[in-house]
Order: C-alpha cells, then structure tokens, then sequence
C-alpha cells in the first residue's frame, strides 16, 4: 500500500463535534479522504468548552488559543467580519493570524501540503507560517464576497491565490468572481464542491406529507429570508394556506418577526432556531418547497441538501445557485430580491405537482452525482496530486 498523503486543513469553521453544522462539510471531507490514502490534521481556532486536541470521525483536531477566553469570539459565530470592527475585536483578529499561523507552522512538519479553507483568515495565515510546502486553497463564499468589497482584501486575496499550487471554487461563479482578483494565474481556478451528506439528507416514505414552506440559513441579510417572509404575504390559491417555517437564528430575526407583524403573517410563520442534522432532514422531507433567496450565495449547499431530501426548491438566480438549480429542470429560479417573482415561483411548483415531482427526481439523481461524499474526496485527491507534480518532479 502506498503511503499516506498527510494533508493540513486549516480553517476557521472546523466542527466543534461531530454533530456541529458549522463547517460540517470539512470534516465529511477530510473523513471520506482517508479511502483516497489521505490523512488530515485540521488546525482551527479556539472557543470555549472546545478541547485544545481532539479527534472527531478519525480526524485529529488541534485548536490554538488566540485572545483572552473572553475575547476568543471571532470564529464559529459567522460573525468575524463584524466582531472584529471593534478595537478588542482587531486585536483578537490579529491574535488570530498570528496563532494560526504558527500552529499551522507546528502542524505542517511531517505533512505533504496545507489546503486553506477560505483566503481569509487560512489562506493568509499559510503564507505567514512560511511552511515550504505546497498550498491548495480553497474558496468558499463569504472570503469572495469579502474581496469583492475591500481593494486591501482583493490586494491580499491575490497574493493567496498567486502563492497557490492549487485554487478551488465550490462554484462556477465563484471561480469566475475571484479569477478577476487575480488575472494571469498560472492554472484556472478548478470548480470543486464540497461534500454533502448524501445519507443522512434523502428523501422520506413516498406517503410523506409535504405541508409547509422551508427557509433554513443564517438570519442575516445575505440569506435574503425577509424576501421569503414577504412572498408568504403575495401567495394566492392554496398556497395562500401555507405555513413557512424558518430554520435558523442570526441578527436579523428580530427585524424578521416585526417584518412578519407588519404584514399580517406572522401567525403563519414557525421560528424553529437552528437544528441538529437529524432533525434538519426531517423538516426539508415535509416541505411543500424549499426557498433559497440568498444573493450571492457560495454555492447553496441548503439548496443540495433540500434537493437529497427530495424537496421542490425554488432559488434566487443568484451567485453559486445557479450551479445547483436550472430553471425548469431541477427547480424553479426567481430575480434576487423579488418577494412577488418568489410567490409566483412557489404557486407554480404547486400547481403542476406531477412536473414538480419530475424536477424533484432529476434534481435529487444531479445533486447525489455531484455533491456526494465519496467523489468529492476523489476530487479533492486529485487537486492534492496536482499540487505536488512540481514539487515531485
């Protein structure tokens, strides 16, 4: 057998348990890359309760202390960017790059390469540990949006991006977006999803009621949920009967549930919080359609696991959900921002249950080829290979 590929994951989202949504999708990875021979060490901030050293599904995790226990708050929330624009919040930040890149200093003697998951912070922190060896990074979404509106973080996305062996997008757009930051790279930037779990996320009995609308994402106004509270208010005809059940918290809820006031809905609206996985399947197997307004998003990885699930999604033509949800084909898509284009998509994915069924089917067999654990570890191997043909040759 050939010997095993040691890899560093370095990230500032990495699972906090083994049930944790947050980042889920990189320790689905690093788990399913030990068939392809590859052995990761991800390397991840610190908060509170979480043990320094761990091992979560087979995978060690080593997590640095940055700031204060109190101050360590920039990571795991979603929150960095605006936790991190006050003056005890720059400081953890930088904290954070300094003890990042030490500990993946620390955690690269041995390993073959370090892939950086988000520019920023992973990406930077690799270029300051000075490792020597080969950086695969990886884009996710947020980073991107992040260099799209600061001309100091394109400057230094760029720089990542150059000093990589290998750059990967979850997204078609993605690759696009950050192609511009960093024109005449030596390769293309590979469009690479990240996994889904494609057992935990499947359709229920063919009985199964499908009796609600579903919003599931972080409350926030880039999730675009005020535009799903705002359709339920235009719907007609039997959709007009709907719940819509939210799943998720964030800043904006409050603003949410006086918006759901003003209109007149709110008794028809369901505020579930955020949910562990287990129960997260069962809402996306009862909704009647899964609606995914987001701008921008990275790629829409609520809307692949709703698409597992065999729900009707109906997505914001937007972003990365563009790569998951043709119109007409596996869902339906409306114009960002539109809550009345969003209840006219809805109650034409009601009214023709036999064609929704239909996409519903195409999107689940689409969704299972490209977002399923076993060939994004392949996929993910190979970029690995890729990245140390120069250094082996």
């Amino acid at each position: 057998m050939a010997d095993l590929l040691r890899v560093v994951f370095l990230a500032h989202a990495f699972p906090r348990s083994a049930g944790d949504l947050t980042g889920g999708f990189l320790l689905r990875l690093a788990t399913a890359l030990k068939a392809e021979g590859v052995e990761v060490v991800a390397v991840a901030p610190a908060a509170q309760g979480l043990a320094p050293s761990e091992r979560l599904g087979g995978v060690k995790v080593r997590r640095y202390r940055y700031a204060p226990r109190r101050a360590e708050r920039l990571a795991y929330a979603g929150e960095m960017h605006r936790r991190a624009a006050s003056l005890s919040g720059a400081m953890a930040l930088a904290g954070l790059l300094g003890a990042g890149a030490l500990a993946a200093r620390r955690a690269a003697r041995g390993a073959d390469l370090v892939h950086a998951h988000w520019w920023f912070p992973a990406g930077v922190q690799a270029l300051a540990a000075r490792t020597g060896l080969p950086l695969v990074t990886t884009l996710h979404g947020t980073d991107v949006r992040l260099a799209r509106t600061r001309p100091a973080a394109r400057a230094a996305c760029a720089r990542v991006l150059r000093a990589s062996a290998r750059v990967t997008a979850v997204s078609g757009w993605l690759a696009d977006q950050a192609a511009g930051f960093a024109p005449g790279l030596a390769r293309p930037i590979a469009v690479a999803p990240m996994p889904v779990d494609d057992l935990a996320f499947s359709p229920g009995p063919a009985d199964q009621p499908r009796d609600e609308l579903l919003f599931v994402g972080r409350l926030d106004r880039q999730k675009g949920a005020e535009v799903a509270v705002a359709a339920l208010a235009r719907l007609t005809g039997p959709a007009a009967a709907l719940p819509l059940r939210v799943v998720g918290g964030g800043p904006e809820e409050p603003a949410l549930r006086r918006l759901a006031g003003e209109l007149g809905v709110a008794g028809r609206v369901r505020w579930d919080g955020q949910l562990p996985q287990a129960e997260l399947a069962g809402r996306y197997r009862r909704a009647a359609v899964l609606v995914v307004p987001g701008r921008d998003e990275g790629l829409g990885l609520v809307a692949v696991e709703g698409q597992l699930s065999g729900a009707p999604v109906v997505a914001a033509a937007s972003g990365g959900l563009l790569d998951v949800v043709a119109d007409g084909r596996t869902g339906r898509t409306f114009a960002p921002g539109a809550p009345d284009a969003l209840a006219r998509a809805i109650e034409a994915v009601l009214a023709d249950r036999e064609a929704t069924a239909r996409m519903a089917l195409a999107a689940r067999e689409r969704a299972a080829a490209r977002f399923g654990t076993a060939g994004a570890a392949k996929a993910y191997a190979a970029v690995y290979a890729g990245a140390l043909e120069k250094r082996g040759g």
